[in-house]
């Protein structure tokens, strides 16, 4: 059997330490937004991505979002190459891993403690979790897709919905009931915040009435959400006050009704753009954190462009600081700013009129851009607690981390680098989750080691030729290894110290020679089988001149539709270094060439694209929103559910659908409870203050209601049975 080529031999060599130490004991968005300008000033006019974006898909959210990062280089610029197979040949972990020695663990494609991608025909009937489509808590008949021009909300029938919250709304003690002719920052940070993400609903009493809404606020709208005699400075402060997170209580009758937040209530909290943040791990008072405000390196102000997130076993919530870069003027030459994707030139917001941290070409603050780009922890039940930022799970574009408890103890936490070309990352704890110590568990993010993705395919070169034409195995799938950034608390990438790994992440995985990806998105393991799942939403510029081309993993060129991948750790163990892969859904329209649903019947799936956050409901089943569909495949954005075992597997079906211009977010399926949550964001992005293209959510019949804001709201929507 030939072995693997690998260039990274120390890398290697440092894996094979590790896992000979260790036997037998186990341890994004491609869019952005637009600033605030002096004199109203048309903006449309000014965005990089104006003319140049295909279908439907906004040049607003590119600006806002992401900076318009499809306008920029792409900021990998490494020669990471991929690292594949002899193919139709056995696999064993020695060969996969480049090892040699007695101490392997036979690895063969489909066998040896890597349950296989999907369940065999005799496993269908016996499977102990739900997601086969059979019986279901949440029936329903699909709905027929919406045309992305529609600005309507749509769910199945036999199913109502409601918003629960909305921009604007009050919900510390002083604030006013919304009034959009009259808004100010004061206002702003005793209310609701603009474009909300992830969202969970935390339960908190056993009768089920009473819960905490826990919602991250990622970016703003600024030509839609203000008048134009608002002053400019005080849109800045508004701006920065609707940025950040949101914890709000509710309540209800009974289980299966309608919830509704109460004002003023005694968890209520708001974070900002502006709120003292700590910093923990182990670049905390690092030199490379350090500000003129700040010289200790250990208190950050704010959070901003946070996207998805997740909830902890210990009931915190936590949040993924994504596009920061466009927050900033900076050096764009010094290349730990280039991999990020800092530039000098006006920022998105403008914010550094106005506050001087947000210009970093000044020696003062040439480090602040390093204090943004981590996982935020939050505990929602103590609205004193100071938030804080984990450098333990390194800096990047975070869209969001899961955790999960491996048999052994440690957190497993899962996260992806949202940026076209980026990596798959993994955490594990140094200490062990317990039950029944919730204070030390809070502090088992702030240690540990951090992992990043590669993967490798099983089928020969040829046979992956950038079409998503299927190989002659019939399936995408593979293996892959996490290879080790920072371990035991020492650096395992030449020539960075821990600091420099956790601050610098991008250039130390770089060095690792991880996979690049088409965007890793939501990464979500599963409660009822422990596999893993991960949303790589698009990349548009696979294949291109100079950018990297089809591989086994991220098949397609000008991939605009985006798949999900399936992973299955080593004997079930998420603290393995090694793992098997499939490609669960190639998405896009069914009737095209290049789409892949499981092996389910193409013509009777939901067309589907652009995947980006994910869910799981109490029976295995997998739940997908999108961010893209308008552009993609002319459709608005919705959710989607899709079983993962038996014979339903890979059967998409679209729930809801949401209005023009909107993005699907932070969906939350209590399907026990008959209720399924969204959070929209952006609807009507792409119009102006004298040309709203959205009245959502306040509209009855296509009309605004009386007396409210004839534009759109983001809003956190419930739907549930009639």
């Amino acid at each position: 059997m030939t072995e693997l080529s690998d260039p990274h031999n120390d890398l290697q060599a440092d894996l094979q330490t590790d896992l000979q130490a260790d036997a037998g004991c186990p341890s994004c968005s491609e869019h952005a937004a637009p600033a605030v300008s002096n004199g109203r000033r048309n903006m449309l006019s000014l965005l990089p991505m104006a003319g140049h974006t295909s279908g439907k898909r906004s040049a607003v959210t590119c600006a806002l979002k992401c900076d318009s990062a499809c306008a920029k280089p792409v900021p990998n610029t490494s020669d990471n190459g991929y690292f594949r197979d002899i193919a139709g040949k056995a696999l064993s972990r020695r060969h996969a891993l480049g090892l040699a020695g007695a101490g392997a663990v036979a690895l063969a494609v489909g066998g040896s403690g890597l349950a296989p991608a999907a369940a065999s025909p005799g496993q269908a009937g016996a499977l102990a979790a739900g997601g086969h489509g059979g019986r279901t808590k949440l029936p329903f008949k699909p709905i027929t897709p919406v045309a992305a021009t529609e600005d309507t909300f749509v769910v199945p029938q036999g199913y109502i919905w409601e918003p629960i919250i909305r921009w604007g709304d009050p919900i510390l003690p002083g604030g006013v009931p919304f009034d959009v002719a009259a808004q100010s920052a004061a206002k702003q940070e005793l209310a609701f915040g603009y474009n909300n993400d992830y969202t969970d609903i935390i339960v908190t009493n056993r009768a089920g009435t009473k819960a905490l809404l826990c919602c991250n606020h990622e970016y703003v709208n600024a030509e839609i959400m203000f008048p134009p005699d608002l002053a400019t400075e005080e849109q800045l402060k508004i701006a920065m006050a609707a940025h950040g997170f949101a914890i709000v209580e509710l309540e209800r009758s009974a289980p299966g009704e309608k919830w509704s937040y109460v004002p003023s209530a005694p968890k209520n909290r708001r974070i900002t753009a502006s709120t003292p943040f700590e910093i923990t791990g182990p670049a905390a008072g690092s030199d490379l954190l350090k500000t003129k405000a700040d010289p200790t390196g250990t208190v950050a102000l704010g959070t901003i462009g946070n996207c998805s997130g997740g909830t902890t076993p210990w009931g915190t919530i936590l949040s993924g600081e994504e596009n920061f870069n466009g927050y900033f003027r900076a050096d764009g030459t010094a290349p730990e700013g280039k991999r990020y994707g800092l530039s000098d030139g006006e920022s998105s917001y403008g914010w550094e009129a106005i506050e001087p941290r947000f210009d970093a070409r000044t020696p003062d603050y040439a480090n602040e851009p390093n204090r943004f780009g981590y996982i935020v922890e939050i505990d929602p039940t103590d609205p004193t607690s100071t938030p804080r930022k984990h450098t333990s799970l390194g800096r990047l574009k975070h869209e969001g981390a899961n955790v999960v408890i491996a048999d052994s103890g440690h957190v497993v936490a899962y996260t992806g680098d949202d940026e076209r070309f980026d990596y798959l990352y993994k955490f594990v704890s140094k200490g062990r989750y317990n039950k029944h110590n919730r204070r030390k568990n809070l502090d088992l993010l702030t240690e540990g080691d951090l992992y990043v993705a590669r993967f490798h395919g099983d089928s020969p070169e040829a046979e992956i030729d950038g079409t998503g034409k299927l190989p002659s195995d019939g399936k995408f799938d593979g293996y892959g290894q996490w290879i080790p950034l920072v371990k035991n608390g020492r650096s395992k990438v030449s020539g960075m110290s821990v600091e420099e790994v956790l601050v610098h992440t991008r250039l130390a995985a770089d060095k690792a020679g991880a996979t690049k990806m088409d965007r890793c998105e939501d990464v979500q393991p599963s409660p009822t089988t422990g596999k893993v799942y991960v949303a790589c939403t698009n990349n548009t510029d696979r294949g291109k001149d100079g950018k990297a081309g089809p591989v086994e993993p991220n098949p397609r060129n000008a991939n605009k539709d985006g798949h999900i991948v399936e992973i299955v750790e080593d004997d079930g163990d998420h603290t393995s270094r090694v793992f098997r892969w499939n490609l669960v859904i190639v998405a896009g329209d069914p009737t095209a060439e290049g789409t892949y649903f499981a092996g389910y019947p193409k013509d009777k799936v939901s067309p589907i694209s652009c995947p980006d956050n994910l869910a799981f409901d109490s029976e295995g089943n997998l739940w997908i929103s999108t961010d893209g569909q308008p552009d993609s495949i002319g459709l608005c954005d919705g959710l989607f559910k899709v079983p993962l075992e038996g014979r339903e597997r890979g059967h998409v079906q679209q729930f809801l659908s949401v209005p023009r211009e909107a993005e699907t977010c932070g969906p939350v399926v209590h399907d026990k409870d008959g209720s399924v949550f969204v959070a929209v964001q952006h609807p009507g992005e792409d119009g102006s203050w004298n040309d709203q293209h959205s009245q959502f959510p306040d509209y009855v019949d296509g009309t605004a209601a009386k007396g409210e804001f004839a534009g759109p709201r983001p809003s956190i929507v419930q739907v549930f049975k009639k």
